[in-house]
């Protein structure tokens, strides 16, 4: 099952006693300043798989299944045209290429949608990745929210931050990149913080604001009219104290 993101996927695999699972299978990272064709790479590389049929019961190859339903409407497409009178050397040409086509393209655009994502499979990587793309995901709901310059940054940078961790995970294994793979989540973990000051100064700004407008000029029963001023609060009284 994969979970789509805006900045990636994750891929579950759901236990058969119904639990939820801990762990994605896979993890897959978008590239930053990613366009809408880039953005499609991702529901490509996160489609459906393939059905495939088994070309013999000895031999590990396979065919697609919609590449053997294109050679059979190939077949009588090209039989109709044939009896229409088109020339065998455009239509018999046209109904091999078609199923060739549909066995072989999906994977030349599988080579190129990867070319816009990084993704890991390891499980210490991936357990890794997670705790980054949580903290990633915070900054973009944060940046989802509100029109702050500072907020949209923050999501920028830790686009850049989980490209450049899912980059050191899919060439070293954790090990081997632990004190880089530390300062990424250091800096992301520095935005998260930021953000959520940012966010607590926006609450208490806005509440400020309420809070004035409402100890405005305006009466409880609306506006007054032009030239009337609000009349002064009273000055509380104490009775006078008796011995």
């Amino acid at each position: 099952m994969h979970e789509r993101t805006g900045w990636g996927w994750l891929t579950w695999t759901v236990p058969g006693d119904g639990t939820l699972p801990e762990l994605p299978r896979q993890i897959g990272v978008l590239t930053p300043g990613a366009t809408l064709a880039q953005r499609l790479a991702v529901r490509w590389l996160t489609r459906r798989p393939a059905h495939r049929i088994a070309l013999t019961s000895t031999s590990p190859a396979s065919l697609r299944f919609s590449a053997a339903a294109v050679a059979v409407i190939s077949l009588f497409a090209a039989l109709f045209a044939l009896s229409h009178g088109i020339p065998a050397d455009l239509v018999l040409p046209a109904m091999a290429l078609a199923p060739l086509l549909t066995e072989h393209l999906p994977d030349r655009i599988d080579d190129r949608a990867r070319e816009y994502v990084r993704s890991v499979e390891d499980e210490s990587a991936c357990r890794y990745l997670q705790r980054l793309a949580a903290l990633h995901t915070y900054l973009v709901q944060a940046a989802a929210d509100s029109d702050r310059y500072e907020l949209h940054r923050s999501a920028e940078i830790g686009q850049n931050l989980l490209w450049d961790a899912a980059e050191l995970l899919q060439n070293q294994n954790t090990r081997e990149a632990s004190a880089r793979l530390i300062d990424r989540e250091r800096l992301m973990v520095q935005l998260a913080d930021q953000v959520a000051h940012t966010l607590e100064r926006t609450r208490a700004e806005s509440a400020a604001g309420s809070a004035d407008q409402t100890r405005g000029d305006e009466s409880p029963l609306g506006p007054l009219p032009p030239g009337f001023e609000p009349a002064a609060r009273p000055t509380p009284t104490h009775p006078a104290l008796h011995r």
